[in-house]
Order: C-alpha cells, then sequence, then structure tokens
C-alpha cells in the first residue's frame, strides 16, 4: 500500500522536470527541445540503474547522501545548511536509530545484497546527526512551526513501519513542498502558477516513468519470485535512479533563471 502511494501521489512531483527543462532548452533548440531534455535525463538514470547492479551498496550510500541534501534543501530553503542538514538527515536517521532490524530488512530488499544489520556507516551517521540536531536546536530560537514539523515526523518515524514513514513525509511534505516552490518561482517553470497547470504539466512525463518502469518490471521480477519485494526494489531504486538528474536539473535552473545564458 504505501509503495501505491509513493508511485501515485509522490513520484509525480518529479515529473514537473520537462516544465523546468522548457524555458531552458525551448529557446535554443525550439521543436526537439525534449528530446535534448530526455536523453540525457534517462540515460543519467539508466547508469544510476546499471551502478545498482554492480555496486548496491556503494550506491545506497550515495542515495542516503543524495536524499539528505535533497530534502534538506528543499525543507530548509537557501542559505540554511545547518538546518537543511537537520531536517535532510531526519527521515534517513530516524529509522537506522528507531527500528534498525525493520530498515535493515528493508534495504536487504533494495541492494538484493543479505543485511542483518544496518552498516556501520549509517549507524554512525545516524547518531552524527543526533548530535548536530541537539547543537541546533540549543544554539538559538527556531521557528515553532519547524520544531512541530520535526515533532510531528519523528513521532510518525517512531510509530509507523519505516517504509510507511517515510511515505507519510514524502507525499504528504516533500512532494507538495517541491510543487508550492515551482508554483511561487516565476523563472523555474513559467507555465506552472496553479495546482491544476502543475499537474496537467506533470501527468505526460508520469506516464512515460510508469511505462519505462513496466518495461523493466520482466528484469527485476525474473530474480525472485516474490513480487511485492521486487515492486519495493525497482521503484526505491528508480526513484534513487531519477533523483540524481532532478537534482542536476533543479541546479541548473537556479543556476540560470529564465533561461539565462
Amino acid at each position: 500500500m504505501a509503495l501505491t502511494v509513493v508511485i501515485v501521489f509522490g513520484v509525480p512531483h518529479g515529473a514537473l522536470d520537462g516544465a523546468v527543462a522548457a524555458p531552458l532548452l525551448r529557446p535554443r533548440y525550439g521543436s526537439v527541445w525534449f528530446a535534448v531534455f530526455a536523453v540525457p535525463y534517462l540515460g543519467l538514470s539508466a547508469l544510476v540503474l546499471l551502478a545498482w547492479q554492480v555496486a548496491p551498496r556503494a550506491i545506497l550510500a550515495g542515495f542516503l547522501a543524495l536524499s539528505v541534501l535533497h530534502f534538506g534543501e528543499e525543507d530548509a530553503g537557501p542559505g540554511r545548511r545547518v538546518e537543511a542538514l537537520v531536517r535532510g538527515g531526519l527521515p534517513i536517521a530516524l529509522p537506522a536509530l528507531l527500528r534498525p532490524e525493520e530498515t535493515a530488512g528493508l534495504f536487504a530488499v533494495v541492494t538484493r545484497v543479505p543485511m542483518p544489520q544496518l552498516p556501520v556507516w549509517w549507524a554512525v551517521a545516524a547518531w552524527v546527526w543526533v548530535a548536530v540536531t541537539a547543537a541546533w536546536l540549543l544554539t538559538g530560537r527556531r521557528r515553532a512551526a519547524v520544531l512541530i514539523e520535526m515533532a510531528l515526523l519523528a513521532l510518525a518515524f517512531w510509530s509507523l513501519p519505516p517504509l510507511t514513514a517515510f511515505t507519510l513525509y514524502f507525499v504528504g511534505l516533500h512532494g507538495p513542498r517541491h510543487v508550492r516552490a515551482l508554483i511561487r518561482d516565476p523563472s523555474k517553470a513559467p507555465s506552472v502558477d496553479t495546482i491544476r497547470r502543475a499537474v496537467r504539466a506533470a501527468l505526460p512525463v508520469f506516464g512515460q516513468t510508469l511505462l519505462l518502469a513496466a518495461g523493466l518490471w520482466p528484469l527485476y521480477a525474473s530474480g525472485a519470485p516474490d513480487a511485492p519485494a521486487n515492486l519495493l526494489t525497482l521503484t526505491l531504486q528508480m526513484l534513487s535512479a531519477l533523483t540524481v538528474p532532478h537534482i542536476l536539473l533543479d541546479r541548473i535552473a537556479t543556476r540560470y533563471p529564465a533561461g539565462e545564458p
């Protein structure tokens, strides 16, 4: 159930990357702008998927680090590096601290590598996050809304299975926050200025993402007969694969607003 929610309600916010790429590429490449966007975007995603098969443990570490960076920048906003680390690290560190066995089992499925316990580096990084978070909380006044959000997320990760708690964060906070930021930003995606337009802009790329996942399904399903486990592996590996070009595109759009050279 949680995976279905992630796929249907969480993945589409990344499908707005086409609307972000359009003002960057259409003025220069005209009618072929989408191909110029899609080929390297999907090519980079394919390399990440391939890397999962070759070095799953290393890619897991990279994916988690990238997730902290991406979630933190989205949640905290620009110029708040420590807050970004604190808030971005919360959905990555708390599962390791509160439900380590369940989290290890979850990512053993994703990596298809035996993982009787979490890697030492993840546990150490989680405790470092605790220290940084404590220092951040004690060294200044923090916005009440931020503290309430963090407390509710901590409660979710304490009381719910890791995948369910992450789904609540990803679908309930991260995705909507990203869409609202695009709507409010007149330069990144000028055509996306309402929720309705955001939904319309996301549907074509989201549909293509589902088709791509359907095409990859036989490759993932051939390894084991456990359909839920295969779906988990495919979903999270594809999520990581799409996150890499998603972040790169966001940085390019931030640096060159409204297609500036």
